[in-house]
């Protein structure tokens, strides 16, 4: 126990020099910035699923095989003019697409965070809304709140709707061909 609150009290200590974190923001300011931020970045191009498929494909070489393929650039000029890129410029895109795989990392960690908390958001609005529903059905039950009794009548058809199941389109059966039961058809 002691070493849980000499660790507590370093950490409080030591946060004092930490940033402390930004004001909350609401929703469309972070819209807008990260819209500003894709403007920024300029090279952001939305692929289809079969174009990220395919890229995918084509980009399976590993990296000692990126890197000897680079050298074999370097080692000969003929090979840089064929392919209309020096080794330099080769290597910096290498090194530019490594960088931007940490971006895709912190975005994903982001996408995750945003996307973790506004669940928890709609679980506590589920549950205040249960709770709501069940506060109002009582309270309704006095004659005093018969103002409740319209609202509540209105939940209650809205989750007997909810509750149907959707009947299922069945597709019409085709007639069964005499000769189905035999292979290759009737062998008399």
């Amino acid at each position: 126990m002691e070493n849980f609150t000499n660790h507590a009290i370093t950490n409080q200590a030591g946060t004092a020099d930490l940033p402390q974190p930004a004001p909350t923001l609401a929703p469309g300011e972070v819209v807008a910035g990260l819209r500003v931020l894709v403007a920024q970045m300029g090279d952001v191009t939305p692929l289809t699923p079969a174009q990220r498929k395919t890229l995918r494909s084509q980009a399976r070489a590993s990296n000692p095989v990126l890197q000897a393929s680079i050298n074999v650039i370097g080692v000969l000029d003929g090979v840089a003019q064929a392919l209309g890129l020096p080794a330099a410029e080769v290597r910096q895109l290498q090194e530019d697409a490594n960088r931007w795989t940490a971006v895709e990392d912190e975005i994903r960690a982001l996408l995750n965070g945003v996307t973790s908390a506004n669940l928890v958001r709609r679980q506590r609005l589920a549950l205040i809304a249960t709770q709501a529903a069940g506060i109002g059905k009582l309270l309704a039950r006095n004659p005093d709140n018969a103002v409740l009794v319209p609202h509540v009548q209105e939940l209650k058809r809205l989750k007997s709707y909810a509750r149907r199941k959707k009947t299922a389109v069945v597709p019409p059966e085709e007639p069964a061909s005499q000769d189905a039961g035999t292979p290759g058809g009737d062998q008399t």
